[in-house]
């Protein structure tokens, strides 16, 4: 698969939903029992809830059909991919089904070749030399974050707390901050906040305790954090980076 027409596909996935979501954005990346494909859904209301309008026939939000949404149709298009999009009342589904993502003689355990990370070569490390701060006291989560991102070439650099990890930002931003959900509270609200007001697009991503899906709690500006279950962080974290 051509990794840079992959970035693309994701820059171009979000930069739509971003610009059309009323509410929290849910990315999940699963494999379909037959045929054996890996896909990719995002979802997201299109309209606000106390938005009267029940016809899923309704005429939908001019974004909704922007030139960001027929580049990403033509992407996947050239991907050879399946986009399919749902449109209810409310509510909009972005399917993109990955034909060929799966090693066919491996069967139950088939491998993804999507989303767990990238091959050596240059072109397949968008994020090569990025500084990416993780903030975690547990062994075991640094491990699973190491494991996850090990083969996209970052600069990783561990702290414990927050604490720390504000007075290692004082000597200079890194790209990102990834940061177990035990120590999201008032302390990152805070730490978090500073950094937005200085750099109101950086990247923040919260490893929930329990859950299997990809949130990106962001929309229409970047004051939220994106958040990836740790039953799925080997797969979903490097495409929350990509993000």
């Amino acid at each position: 698969m051509d990794a840079s027409l992959l970035h693309s596909l994701l820059n171009s996935t979000i930069d739509w939903a971003l610009a059309n979501a009323q509410s929290q954005i849910e990315f999940k990346i699963d494999v379909k029992k037959w045929p054996v494909h890996a896909y990719l859904t995002c979802r997201f209301a299109h309209r606000s809830m106390d938005d009267p309008t029940e016809d899923s026939d309704a005429e939908l939000p001019s974004g909704m059909d922007s030139l960001t949404w027929k580049l990403l149709e033509q992407i996947g298009a050239t991907m050879e991919l399946v986009v399919d999009r749902k449109d209810e009342a409310h509510m909009t589904t972005l399917t993109l089904e990955f034909p060929r993502t799966v090693n066919e003689t491996v069967h139950s355990s088939s491998i993804l070749d999507i989303n767990d990370g990238f091959a050596p070569s240059s072109n397949s490390q968008p994020l090569a030399g990025s500084h990416v701060l993780v903030v975690a006291s547990r062994r075991e989560i640094r491990r699973q974050i190491r494991e996850a991102l090990r083969n996209m070439s970052l600069i990783i650099d561990f702290v414990n707390s927050v604490d720390e990890a504000a007075d290692f930002c004082r000597e200079g931003l890194p790209h990102a901050v990834v940061i177990e959900g035990i120590q999201v509270g008032e302390r990152f609200a805070k730490f978090r906040d500073e950094i937005l007001n200085e750099v109101p697009d950086f990247a923040f991503i919260e490893i929930i305790e329990e859950g299997a899906t990809f949130e990106m709690s962001s929309f229409g500006g970047g004051s939220g954090t994106a958040r990836v279950g740790r039953d799925v962080l080997a797969k979903s974290l490097p495409s929350a980076l990509l993000f």
